[in-house]
């Protein structure tokens, strides 16, 4: 079955892991490597509060992420009950690709961390003046403060920690990528790409219509991108793609409602209803997508052939 652009938009944010989003924190914001792809958050105490939420997790939810909880657990962390976000970095390391950071930030207790991790003889290694240790699965983890803990492979942490310490750039100074955070973490769900990862999440959502421009020449004005969702009155999601300038946001407008009306000629059932909910326009230099829906309807998006054939 072929995506609606409607479909890979929404593949956006499953693809994030899946969302929920909190403000970023000082300390999660400086241990972010300048060279950043994408950030994501997942907001465990606004999941809790929306069964619509909830059920999209359950259908999405990565076995990385699953394994993240496990191993949160085994350090003494419940994540239902502690963590009140987590934050995902992915990040280009030179002659590494890209690696992935996790920052927990909660009301949990680093003393009483400490003292589990040592009951299980878990040693640290120390790296500066932080102090590593191993939890399951390759990760390693560390404190950058009382309420925060960062994780991910030991290459990934440290670099984290070069960013934090000043031996190595932030995301501060990143302005676009700092630029795009401030815009989106305002909202209850958010997610920020570059401009390369922005590129080929577009050229995916429009499908058969990229073949009525030169899209390669296009994409190269694509300059990243954010969306926000929202489960407070039913669900929102709203997507805005930053361009150069007000032409290429009205071209990529035009591309995006020409997929969506290919789509349309032969979309039936679920498909239909979500494609009727989704707005399409531009503002300056912003292309912006739009969708909204009310939870018994996306719930039984949630339970189409068509959901689990984009999200498997």
């Amino acid at each position: 079955m072929k995506r609606s652009a409607f479909l890979t938009v929404i593949l956006v944010v499953l693809a994030a892991a899946p969302g929920w989003g909190a403000t970023l924190g000082t300390a999660a914001g400086t241990a972010i490597p300048s060279d950043v792809q994408q950030i994501i958050t997942v907001d465990y105490r606004q999941l809790a509060d929306s069964p619509t939420a909830m059920a999209l997790k359950a259908k999405v939810l990565p076995d990385n992420l699953k394994e993240l909880e496990t191993s949160l657990r085994g350090v003494g962390v419940n994540p239902d009950k502690d963590v009140d976000s987590l934050t995902f970095a992915s990040f280009r390391m030179k002659d590494q690709g890209v690696r992935v950071i996790g920052i927990a930030q909660g009301q949990f207790s680093r003393a009483k961390i400490i003292k589990s991790m040592r009951a299980q003889k878990i040693k640290p290694a120390k790296y500066h003046t932080s102090f590593l240790y191993p939890m399951s699965g390759g990760m390693e983890v560390t404190f950058l403060d009382n309420f925060t803990m960062l994780f991910g492979d030991q290459n990934a942490v440290q670099a984290a920690l070069d960013a934090r310490d000043g031996n190595a750039q932030s995301l501060v100074s990143n302005s676009q990528m700092s630029d795009l955070v401030s815009s989106a973490s305002d909202g209850a769900v958010w997610s920020v790409l570059d401009a390369a990862g922005t590129q080929n999440m577009m050229r995916s959502t429009l499908g058969d219509a990229a073949r009525l421009a030169d899209y390669e020449t296009v994409k190269k004005r694509l300059l990243g991108s954010f969306y926000t969702m929202d489960f407070t009155h039913g669900v929102k999601f709203d997507l805005s793609v930053l361009t150069s300038d007000t032409m290429t946001a009205a071209t990529m407008s035009s591309l995006l409602r020409a997929g969506m009306l290919f789509k349309k000629m032969n979309a039936t059932g679920v498909e239909k209803t979500a494609l009727e909910n989704v707005t399409v326009d531009s503002d300056s230099s912003h292309l912006l997508v739009h969708f909204k829906t009310d939870d018994d309807k996306f719930q039984s998006l949630l339970q189409s052939p068509m959901f689990a054939s984009i999200t498997h």
